[in-house]
This record gives C-alpha cells, structure tokens and sequence, in this order.
C-alpha cells in the first residue's frame, strides 16, 4: 500500500500532465475538472468525458424531452435552475436550429461554471457558443421582471401540455 505522500505525488503528477484549458476557442476534448474559480489546481484531476455529438436525426419531440431533463440535471444547482426556468419558458417554442444551439451550448462545454459565467455575462462567451440561443439565456438570465427563481420547477406543466 503506497503512502499517502506518494500517493498524492503520483495524483498530482498525472493531474497536471493531464490539464488542459477550459476554453481554447473550439473545444477539442472534453473532461469533468471540477474546478471553481478560486481552486488552486494543486489537485485537480480530469475525468474525460464523451465527445458532444450533434443529433441531427433525432425527432424533434425526443430531442425537446432529452434537452429538458438535461437542463434540469447540471453540474451546479444554480444552472440547474437557471436551465431548467429557461428550458419551461423557451423549448417549446424553439425552431429546429435553437435547438440544436441549446443542445451544443448546454452539452459540449465540460464545465457548468462557463456556462454560468457566459449567462450572466461575468465572462465573454466564447464564438462557437454567441448566437440566438445565447442572446436569449442573456436576457432570460437578467430577470427583468423579478421572478423568484429559487428552485427548479415541478413538472407538473407537462401534464398541462399533454392534455
């Protein structure tokens, strides 16, 4: 059984060969980091992740199904209910193209802190992520009209919708 200073020295080792950045422009490998805005990266370590892959074939219904269950499950309560508020308001009503720029915005970037960031405008967006889609999370995300937006909401609306 390894020590735990070895141990340590071999993680941060493979951690730190293993970094990339969060954003080069077009993101070429994805991975869970982890990481938030203070972290030292002293222990970082990256879990790779599948690459993003477009759906292009995917019907329209079950796409809308799967981008609102993935908006609903992030990485960190508050996309979770920025997502999932967003997801309620606009899926419905998005054309096949928004949906396809949701799909790419919520699942290619590894990091749920970027998304966040770019939302509330806290960081620029990246070119690849600028487009309708985005534009309109900005908006939704400045909350003009003080909704409280505490939790994520019950999906007791899509029994409305199916009715």
């Amino acid at each position: 059984m390894l020590s735990g200073l070895v141990a340590k020295r071999l993680v941060t080792g493979l951690c730190k060969a293993s970094w990339r950045p969060a954003i080069t422009g077009v993101v070429s490998s994805r991975g869970y980091r982890g990481d938030s805005p203070d972290d030292s990266k002293f222990d970082l370590i990256e879990i790779p992740l599948p690459p993003w892959v477009d759906k292009p074939d995917e019907p329209i219904n079950i796409k809308k199904r799967r981008l609102l269950y993935e908006s609903r499950k992030r990485g960190m309560l508050e996309n979770c209910i920025l997502l999932s508020l967003f997801a309620k308001r606009y899926l419905n009503t998005m054309t096949e193209s928004q949906l396809q720029q949701y799909d790419r915005l919520i699942n290619e970037p590894s990091n749920d802190w970027d998304i966040y960031y770019w939302a509330t405008e806290a960081h620029p967006t990246p070119e690849v992520y600028q487009g309708e889609v985005m534009d309109m999370l900005k908006e939704f995300t400045k909350n003009r009209n003080h909704e409280q937006r505490l939790d994520a909401p019950s999906l007791e609306y899509l029994e409305k919708e199916s009715q």
